[in-house]
């Protein structure tokens, strides 16, 4: 079992207060050094509000798609069909309607959110992260094809 002879914590943090409501704060690990400023919070902030508005306007306008898409045929099946006549009552088409519009809002904004989330994360990624290719053809061999199951 190996053991730390040093008494040394294995990290460090200051927090430097020159200027009210402006803090610097800096954590060491081991060798390097991250400084994290109010400005980049802000940024961060400022990016979180844009997506979440960016996701609310996307969802609002599947809302108002998915209301007409399903009014319609809703509001026609019940002067048409005696079924839907019968047993489909102002309240119960009201509920179609809202259900199909409350689902398609969140299915739009969440789909904004997650796509604006892997854009974001994306772009502040380090480069070595960045390159997702697998060198192409001239740093591999090329695998032989599987044989297929059912030969004819």
């Amino acid at each position: 079992m190996h053991r730390a002879t040093t008494n040394q914590p294995a990290h460090t943090i200051s927090l430097d207060r020159t200027q009210p409501f402006l803090y610097n704060i800096t954590v060491k690990m081991s060798s390097s050094a991250a400084t994290v400023t109010r400005a980049s919070l802000d940024h961060k902030l400022a990016l979180a509000k844009r997506c979440s508005r960016e996701a609310t306007f996307a969802g609002a306008k599947a809302a108002a798609v998915a209301t007409v898409a399903s009014a319609v045929p809703t509001l026609a099946s019940v002067r048409m069909l005696p079924w839907a006549k019968a047993n489909l009552n102002p309240t119960g088409q009201a509920l179609i309607v809202c259900t199909v519009a409350g689902m398609a809002y969140f299915v739009a904004a969440d789909k904004t959110i997650l796509s604006l989330a892997r854009r974001h994360s994306y772009e502040s990624a380090p480069d070595h992260l960045k390159d997702t290719s697998f060198g192409g053809a001239a740093a591999a061999p090329a695998r032989p094809r599987p044989r297929s199951f059912f030969r004819p």
